[in-house]
């Protein structure tokens, strides 16, 4: 969802671009850099202590304005009219290390600021941009700036986009930020703002996208966003707003996508949710919606990702009929009040990617859908579904994730005939045998990343694993496997999570565990596994968890974070292990810290 989420706002600023004066600099020759628009360039390049995005080392030479200078353009009289410096989000080693500079405020023909995407830019956002009035254009997205947001940035009145999110901001939203009349787009998102959403923000009758998403704003939802006829996208997720939904916001016959997901909210759905005509994606899910799912829904034809999960619906669902959402591809209703015994014939009969039903009271063998090609994910969890899994996945050949957990299926992982494609197979607590060679052997895809069979009736022992295994998170807890971890769990480099507890496993840890870089999680707890723990495991630099409990294991535990630190819980109802955290191994002193 969140991709969704920013490919909406991509093309959000994308439409804008247009009604920006980018392209002075692009029909007209600039003219040579004002001396005053350069220091003041210059000042913020040296408020930057570390650029590895290497932009910076192009601000070299007297004239900005000649297109050397990355990032910059001017106008035909030498002003800086555009500063746009972007790093890749995703890209953990480009960055900027430094502050913003209150000089970026004397650059008083300035109509674009895109400073976004650096990581490692902190401090205040400037007082002095209240300054830059040409500005229409303010974005400084996915840095990790601090402090309040200033309420000066209330006078940029020909501003038309602000962006302020993915930093570490507080305090209220400035009620100032009501003045900017010309707003088509705010998102101040993944933030720490409180407090309710002001009511000065009324006048901001040009809003087409309001994204206030991942804070902790309380308060309720205002009225007045029923006024805003141009409203295209609201995203308030994740903060901790309360009461009804209001009315008026049933009104937004252009609104496109609605996400008021993890918030406080109560009530029922109106049935004028059916006037959102235009709505593509509604996720109302983690609140305390009650009653039921309105019939009126079914009215919305362009529909295509429905999620009402984690509330209080109830029976029964509207019987909604085969011209009815048309447009469905992705639908959530897991863990409500509902009791479906079966899935519904209108959703297994129509091409679905995604179907999210757990919690939902269902029972019997597990559905057969008419369209089983299109299906990307299924979760099915927490049901009372019964029965074999044999032919579940006949031409559902472009399933990637499934979860069949805590249910009540019975069967050989022999019979488990997975899609070549599929990236996660969740199946813990159920009643499934058999040994684990019949899903990890030479034939496992090398695209599946996740395992859960934990809490089941699996025996025999851990299989060799072969190289090529994309596996992140292998969890064969709580099961009867017996025998030895095989050496060859090395060839598992992309382990991240490894669960085998509560087994019968016996031997030695294998030295070549330490291999595994990326582990982060490691239980071994609750077997029967001897000798010591291997020092090679100080070459897991991320480990977070490790559990070594209820074994019997001997000798000094390794000396060195983060093994030493673990709480002593994690080495407890062992034969004899010793060194930090349990008592010192005899004969040694045991160094106490300063």
């Amino acid at each position: 969802m969140q991709i969704l989420v920013r490919v909406f706002e991509v093309l959000f600023i994308s439409s804008l671009v247009g009604v920006f004066p980018l392209s002075l600099a692009e029909t007209t020759s600039p003219g040579v850099c004002s001396e005053a628009d350069r220091a003041a360039l210059l000042a913020f390049k040296a408020k930057i202590v570390k650029d590895t995005t290497g932009i910076l080392s192009s601000w070299i030479g007297r004239d900005c304005c000649g297109g050397d200078w990355e990032g910059v353009q001017c106008n035909p009289a030498g002003r800086v009219t555009t500063l746009a410096l972007q790093g890749p989000v995703k890209d953990s080693s480009m960055y900027m290390k430094g502050t913003l500079s209150s000089s970026l405020g004397s650059l008083p023909f300035l109509q674009v600021l895109v400073i976004s995407g650096m990581k490692l830019i902190t401090g205040p956002i400037p007082d002095s941009f209240s300054k830059l009035t040409r500005l229409t254009q303010l974005v400084l997205e996915d840095n990790s700036l601090q402090g309040n947001i200033p309420s000066g940035l209330g006078l940029l009145s020909h501003l038309q986009t602000l962006s302020l999110a993915g930093n570490h901001l507080k305090g209220p939203v400035p009620p100032s930020l009501g003045n900017l009349r010309n707003l088509g787009m705010i998102n101040l998102g993944r933030n720490s703002l409180s407090g309710p959403i002001p009511a000065s923000l009324k006048n901001l009758h040009l809003l087409q996208s309001f994204d206030l998403s991942f804070n902790s704003l309380s308060g309720f939802i205002p009225e007045f966003l029923g006024q805003f006829r141009n409203l295209t996208f609201i995203d308030l997720s994740n903060n901790q707003l309360s009461a009804h939904l209001p009315i008026s916001m049933f009104n937004l016959v252009s609104l496109s996508y609605l996400s008021l997901s993890h918030n406080l909210l109560t009530g029922t759905i109106p049935e004028q949710v059916g006037n959102l005509k235009s709505l593509t994606s509604l996720s109302l899910s983690s609140n305390k919606f009650i009653g039921h799912i309105p019939a009126s829904i079914s009215r919305l034809q362009n529909l295509w990702s429905l999620n009402l999960s984690r509330n209080g619906f109830s029976d029964p669902l509207p019987d909604v009929s085969n011209r009815g959402i048309p447009s469905l591809l992705s639908i959530d209703l897991s863990f409500n009040n509902l009791s479906l015994g079966t899935v519904p014939k209108w959703i297994t009969d129509r091409q679905l990617s995604d179907v999210n039903l757990a919690g939902c009271k269902l029972r019997g063998s597990l559905p057969r859908f008419t369209r089983p090609d299109s299906l990307s994910s299924i979760d099915l969890s927490n049901n009372f579904l019964t029965g074999s899994i044999s032919t579940f996945f006949t031409k559902m050949t472009s399933l990637q994730k499934v979860k069949l957990s805590n249910n009540l299926l019975k069967f050989d992982l022999s019979e488990l005939k997975v899609p070549d494609g599929i990236s996660s197979i969740d199946l813990h607590s159920n009643q499934v045998c058999g040994s684990l060679s019949s899903i990890l052997n030479n034939r496992t895809s090398s695209f599946l990343e996740v395992i859960d069979v934990s809490n089941n009736l699996i025996s025999g022992t851990i299989p060799e694993f072969s190289e090529g295994l994309n596996l992140k998170e292998l969890n064969i807890g709580s099961n009867k496997i017996a025998g030895q971890i095989p050496s060859s769990i090395s060839n598992l480099i992309e382990l991240e999570r490894l669960d085998v507890s509560r087994n019968l496993i016996t031997g030695t840890i294998p030295m070549s565990l330490g291999r595994l870089a990326n582990l982060h999680w490691l239980d071994l707890s609750i077997n029967r596994l001897t000798g010591r723990i291997p020092t090679s495991l100080l070459g897991i630099k991320f480990m977070r968890h490790a559990s070594f409990r209820a074994n019997r294991l001997c000798g000094e535990i390794p000396q060195g974070r983060p093994f030493d630190i673990f709480p002593a819980s994690a080495y407890a109802h062992n034969l004899c292990l010793c060194g930090k955290p349990m008592p010192p191994c005899r004969g040694k002193k045991q160094e106490t810290s300063q």
